[in-house]
């Protein structure tokens, strides 16, 4: 079992009242994850599919709880928004058609969802990040 998956594993997700970013820039599937973030009680941030309009919102918003991160968008790499969300100790997820091996080294305990996504599952692994956080 994937460490995604094992995370996902937790009962139904916990997101009420908790400011979700999402970063995805294929329009339907970004469209889907905020639709099941928000049926799950989170606020979304977004969706946001470019690279420097992420960068300013995570530059000026200070009450992330998480993140559902595209690792490449429009051709970018999504690391130095991971980075910036890291050093702000927000939890993320990333979403890709990669494989793991996509992903740098400093990442690879960022749990991974490759598409076609199980959404639900993966509003769950945010979920148990979340709580991880807070204790």
């Amino acid at each position: 079992m994937s460490a995604a998956e094992t995370l996902a594993s937790s009962s139904s997700p916990t997101l009420a009242g908790r400011r979700v970013l999402v970063i995805e820039d294929e329009y339907f599937l970004a469209d889907d994850i905020t639709r099941a973030l928000i049926s799950f009680g989170a606020e979304v941030i977004g969706p946001i599919g470019e690279m420097e309009e992420a960068s300013g919102i995570v530059e000026r918003n200070q009450n992330i709880d998480a993140a559902v991160l595209d690792i490449n968008v429009r051709s970018e790499m999504i690391f130095p928004i991971a980075r910036a969300l890291r050093s702000r100790d927000v939890p993320f997820v990333f979403t890709t058609g990669y494989d793991k091996s996509a992903i740098k080294p400093e990442f690879q305990d960022v749990p991974l969802w490759e598409k076609p996504l199980d959404i639900p599952d993966m509003a769950r692994a945010l979920s148990a990040l979340i709580l991880k956080r807070a204790h």
